[in-house]
């Protein structure tokens, strides 16, 4: 267990920051100490809560030198002791160390990778998989960059979803998504396999990565569409190329202004994305574990619809609700991720 000093520490910290918000300051401080105070309530909840259980055994223990309420004391201590336990493992996931971008919005980029229009439909429910998970949590799900094949399948589609807390839940999503079906294009029934491509990024705020301007080029051109019913309008697509790390984005909504807008929080998150990555392979060079770190060349996932099967195989997860899940039912396989990844950095404390 951490050390009664450091829960003091916290609770401190906490008081200070109540005070300070308390005495009506503003500005960026306001948001700054608002984003540590909702990081630190549940924690100061939870020492609290454990504080309370000791001292009730602490009261029931002494009890049991009183004649008078030893029998009062042996009902209440079992409870207790067990209780106890329970409240400690909830102390320790509250005070594990959080990823700073957790509570943020993100984005998905969803992309085919091998099997060509099989694989470029697959991207395809993939993306109706997140909407419909999004729209379940009560997020906005909006797609900003979106291109389509003949067959109705997604080259490419760059999605802003926002949200409390959409980081946290989507961020194990990144990753190579393998699916084994039978193709609708296939005569001969033969099972195929293809796959399609996920990043996750947390989104950049403009004081996350300052962008120089010399550091972009800006270049307007036309933008076509591919048809149907994404068909692109507009002669005002925007790409800016970030020229220190070779990063393009492109967007191609109606207004010239809103690309422009559009495609510098793009290119912001993903050279925020870059630096986390670029940190966090410092940090973890020793960590084998593919949760949540971020590695997108890493197979994470297989879809088998002639099974109904889904297996997620960082955690050796299988379900047989393969429809639901498609259906944007993914709760099940995201709390069993979280709850992988809180058990290795119990793990990782305690060791």
């Amino acid at each position: 267990m951490v050390s009664d000093d450091r829960l003091a520490e916290i609770t401190a910290r906490f008081e200070y920051i109540e005070a300070r918000m308390n005495a009506g300051v503003s500005g960026e401080e306001i948001a700054r100490l608002g984003r540590e105070y909702a990081e630190l309530k549940p924690v100061v909840e939870q020492i609290g809560a454990w504080r309370q259980v000791r001292a009730d055994l602490a009261e029931a223990e002494a009890m049991l030198a009183d004649p008078e309420m030893a029998e009062l004391a042996e009902e209440e201590l079992p409870a207790l002791k067990g209780r106890l336990p329970e409240i400690e493992e909830a102390l320790q996931l509250a005070l594990l160390p959080k990823d700073a971008a957790d509570a943020r919005p993100a984005m998905i980029e969803i992309r085919p990778g091998t099997g060509g229009d099989e694989a470029a439909l697959f991207a395809g429910d993939l993306l109706r998989m997140y909407q419909r998970y999004a729209e379940a949590q009560g997020w906005g799900f909006d797609v900003i960059e979106f291109a389509e094949t003949e067959l109705g399948g997604v080259k490419e589609a760059v999605v802003h979803v926002k949200g409390e807390g959409v980081f946290a839940r989507l961020k194990f999503e990144s990753g190579v998504h393998r699916v084994q079906r039978v193709p609708e294009t296939e005569s001969g029934g033969r099972i195929h396999t293809s796959a399609a491509t996920v990043a996750v990024l947390p989104e950049a705020e403009e004081v996350d990565v300052d962008i120089p301007a010399s550091d972009i080029r800006i270049d307007t051109m036309r933008a076509s569409g591919a048809g149907g019913q994404h068909v692109n309008t507009t002669d005002s697509a925007v790409r800016i190329t970030h020229l220190p790390t070779g990063v393009v984005v492109v967007s191609s909504e109606k207004s010239q202004h809103r690309n422009r807008e559009i495609a510098m929080q793009v290119l912001r998150t993903r050279l925020y994305d870059l630096e986390r990555q670029r940190v966090d392979s410092e940090r973890s060079a020793d960590r084998k574990s593919q949760v949540g770190s971020g590695d997108r060349s890493e197979r994470i996932r297989t879809y088998n619809f002639p099974q109904g099967r889904v297996t997620d195989h960082r955690i050796n997860l299988t379900l047989y609700s393969l429809d639901r899940v498609m259906q944007g039912e993914l709760g099940e396989i995201i709390e069993a991720l979280i709850a992988d990844d809180q058990a290795r950095k119990l793990a990782e404390m305690s060791g």
